[in-house]
């Protein structure tokens, strides 16, 4: 298999491992609550890098969708995010991760320096039928599959659609550009193809499903009874109305056998045009058409344009943003319907002016689901008075640039910054400040590479193909000594809820002696084995 390479890869291919895990640190001012709740939307502030290390705990192998529009690498200085592989964050990261090095990367190597770990982490957030939807276009598009190829797998490739994001002629080069691309990858594509959604027919879709006969099932079109090649069983004559037989055209055969055919005949399911003359149509009922499968063709009739985007931006605010190529609330909608159901998880950590976030809330709304979203944004500003100010609009309502009343979609979120240490303090202890529920999170995503979900009111954190996994941290056995239950004594094991087979026990230390072996207890020390 063709691999890709670029200078700095070697020191940026394991930096995820080493990037420190910090913690959410919420804040209830910048919050919204809807109705009293949050629905379970998370709004987080940071470098997305070490956002995504501190969700990885909570959300490890729970998303459905991931959408992401990272920096196209265009060069064009003037863009809000700098395009990011210039913007002092990354010129800071390239200079302490790929060291001087980095001082001569090109504009390719940096950006795929600083593409590679992001997408390592967000490959651990999706379900086994999850997916990631990558807007790019035809600057960093050739590295990019190459890139996900590598991360994924080249056999993870689903689709990669092309989005028309211009309705009318781009003049300026010397062919216009008129397209993005949308790079499609999943955990299993067979398990994501039997999970996919087919996309709603639309009214100019549905209108050529007409009713000529007044059918009292109502409206139809017929769809030619033909298909392509020889099959002997579905080579018959048949009959017309008027009584003309009829053979399929050269070429061809039946689409169905005969037997089946006849079925179809006495359902009243077979038109042979207005005058019974013709070669015979199925009827298919507009009642009975689902939808249809996705294409790789993205129309912006069907999923808007960018002019349409900056539009929806401006009428949220009533002036100019910083953000001169959003995405329009339609074009992320396609996504959520193609890649996920109700109560699903879509997480988006290039969030810019929050399209994800408000597409989540408006196909929820339309649908009545209850998907979440988690958005990531790097820059204070941009996270504090767009991303969230929009969702906040979007859900609460709001009045136009025209000032008409735009009534509320309903949701909410939780704003969070990342914590400004670590979880671990540079002694290699665990910060004084952490908390039993934060510390568990971390501790299950340790042992089981996934998301911790269960309640935190209990040292037994749940159980793992057969293992049971508990933590003695901060006192949650707070009756108890040594050190409030944090130390692994026979009075404080036979006080932790029962399980019979093994048992991974977190503590500060162990005081059983061989019992522990007996128990079929094996012993981790914290912070230590954490650390490792």
């Amino acid at each position: 298999m063709p691999t890709l390479n670029w200078i700095g890869k070697e020191a940026v291919i394991r930096h995820h491992q080493e990037v420190p895990t910090r913690l959410l640190d919420p804040v209830p001012a910048l919050s919204c609550s809807t109705g009293g709740h949050d629905d379970g939307n998370l709004i987080v502030q940071g470098d997305n890098l070490h956002a995504l290390k501190a969700l990885l705990p909570r959300y490890a192998g729970q998303v459905k969708c991931i959408y992401i529009d990272p920096p196209y690498n265009t060069g064009n200085e003037g863009w809000v995010y700098n395009d990011n592989v210039n913007s002092p964050e990354i010129r800071r990261w390239l200079g302490e991760v790929v060291g001087k090095e980095g001082e001569t990367l090109d504009r390719h190597d940096r950006w795929l320096c600083m593409m590679y770990p992001r997408l390592v982490l967000l490959k651990q957030f999706l379900r086994e039928d999850g997916a990631i939807f990558v807007s790019i276009d035809d600057n960093e598009v050739a590295c990019l599959r190459l890139l996900m190829d590598e991360v994924f797998g080249v056999s993870c490739f689903v689709a990669s659609n092309v989005w028309q994001k211009r309705y009318s002629r781009e003049n300026r080069g010397a062919i216009g550009d008129v397209h993005e691309y949308i790079v499609v990858y999943a955990k299993q594509p067979d398990l994501f193809q039997d999970v996919r959604n087919r996309l709603p027919i639309d009214a100019k879709q549905a209108a050529v499903y007409k009713n000529p006969n007044n059918d009292p099932r109502g409206r139809w079109r017929g769809i030619p009874m033909t298909a392509q090649g020889y099959r002997p069983n579905q080579m018959y004559e048949v009959e017309t109305p008027s009584g003309k037989k009829v053979q399929p055209p050269e070429g061809r055969c039946w689409s169905t056998i005969e037997a089946e055919f006849l079925k179809l005949k006495a359902e009243g399911r077979v038109y042979f045009g207005k005058t019974g003359t013709s070669q015979p149509s199925i009827i298919r009922y507009l009642s009975e058409v689902e939808g249809f499968v996705p294409w790789t063709w993205w129309p912006h009739e069907e999923v808007g344009h960018t002019d349409e985007a900056r539009k929806e931006v401006q009428s949220l605010f009533g002036t100019q943003t910083a953000f001169d190529t959003p995405k329009p609330t339609r074009l992320l909608q396609r996504v959520i319907q193609i890649a996920t159901n109700p109560g699903d998880l879509i997480l988006d950590s290039f969030a810019g002016s929050g399209t994800t976030g408000h597409a989540v809330l408006k196909q929820n709304a339309e649908d009545g689901g209850n998907r979440r979203f988690i958005l990531v944004e790097m820059d204070e500003h941009i996270a504090r008075n767009i991303t969230a100010e929009r969702v906040r609009r979007v859900a609460q309502g709001y009045t136009n640039a025209k000032g008409e009343r735009v009534d509320g979609l309903g949701g909410g979120f939780q704003y969070c910054r990342l914590s400004a240490e670590p979880l671990f303090a540079p002694d290699g202890q665990v910060r004084g400040d952490v908390t039993f529920a934060q510390l568990a999170e971390f501790v299950w995503f340790s042992e089981t590479g996934t998301g911790f979900t269960a309640t935190t009111n209990s040292p037994l954190l749940g159980t793992h193909e057969g293992r049971a996994i508990y933590l003695l941290y901060n006192g949650i056995l707070n009756d108890l000594a040594p050190d409030s239950g944090n130390v692994l004594t026979g009075p404080v094991y036979d006080a932790l809820p029962p399980h019979d087979g093994p048992k991974i026990i977190y503590a500060a230390a162990n005081r059983m002696g061989r019992r522990a072996q007996r128990e079929d207890i094996i012993f981790k020390q914290t912070p230590y084995a954490l650390e490792g």
